[in-house]
């Protein structure tokens, strides 16, 4: 399958309801640059691909993570990946991003990435973000409008 077709190829039903509770989904093409000397894609781009999604997240609910007119922004604390099948280019990416749960001071992020040339699950990413006070240099309570941004746009997905 050569670029061209591989761009045309679009996630087929069953791959797609892998994403389905997702609030946000954006499609990644995999680059030659991605790749590794194993041929395959490098195990940090998968965060690179994570990072892309979580930033689309925050875009969507209105959310500059980091900001210097706001006191307030977000800080990873954790981030992990169960790769589940290697990737090699060229392929395209979807991934499905969610907040599973939402503390006083963070919240837990969820990331499904699907390959449209394998069809299905390539990798599942977690992180847990922690709100910053960057003035104060401290953790800080979630601000109540994000958690209402973040309950409205994963209710009407």
């Amino acid at each position: 399958m050569n670029l061209k077709e591989e761009s045309a190829n679009p996630l087929r039903q069953e791959a797609a309801k892998l994403l389905e509770d997702c609030a946000t989904v954006i499609q990644i093409p995999v680059a030659w640059g991605d790749m590794n000397a194993a041929l395959h894609v490098s195990n940090t781009v998968y965060f690179q691909y994570f990072e892309t999604a979580r930033v689309h997240f925050f875009e969507q609910v209105n959310f500059v993570q980091r900001d210097s007119t706001k006191d307030i922004g977000i800080v990873i604390a954790s981030i992990s990946c169960k790769f589940r099948i290697p990737l090699v280019y060229p392929d395209t990416l979807t991934v499905g991003t969610k907040i599973c749960s939402i503390q006083e001071d963070r919240f837990t992020m969820k990331h499904l990435l699907v390959s449209h040339t394998h069809q299905k699950l390539a990798a599942e990413g977690e992180a847990v973000i922690v709100t910053y006070n960057y003035k104060q240099q401290c953790k800080a309570p979630v601000p109540h409008f994000l958690i209402e941004r973040i309950n409205n746009i994963q209710n009407h997905r």
